[in-house]
C-alpha cells in the first residue's frame, strides 16, 4: 500500500491509500469510530474498479489525525494476529 497526502491540517487528514480496497477500508473506517478523539471517520471510492480509496480523519484537536490513524492501524494489526492465532489451533485439531 501506497499513502499520498491530500490535505493534513492539525485536526483533518485526507490521504489516498492506493492498493487499498473496501475491505480494508471499512475495517479501518470502523476501528477509527473507536477513538474518542476521532469525530470524523470516513473513505469515498470514486470508481470501484479503479478508482484509489480516499481516507478522511478529522480529531477533536486532543490527538493528532495521524496519531489516530497510526493507533487505529495498531490495534487492527493486533486483532488480526490474534484472529490468526486462535484459526490455526483451532484448524490443527
Amino acid at each position: 500500500m501506497e499513502l499520498n497526502v491530500i490535505e493534513q491540517t492539525k485536526k483533518k487528514l485526507i490521504v489516498e491509500i492506493k492498493g487499498a480496497d473496501h475491505t480494508f477500508c471499512n475495517a479501518l473506517k470502523k476501528e477509527l469510530w473507536n477513538d474518542k478523539a476521532v469525530t470524523v471517520s470516513a473513505y469515498n471510492i470514486d470508481h470501484p474498479l479503479v478508482g484509489i480509496p480516499k481516507f478522511i480523519v478529522e480529531t477533536d484537536g486532543n490527538k493528532s489525525p495521524e496519531k489516530a490513524l497510526e493507533a487505529a492501524c495498531d490495534r487492527l494489526e493486533k486483532k488480526n494476529k490474534e484472529f490468526l492465532s486462535k484459526f490455526k489451533r483451532t484448524a490443527s485439531k
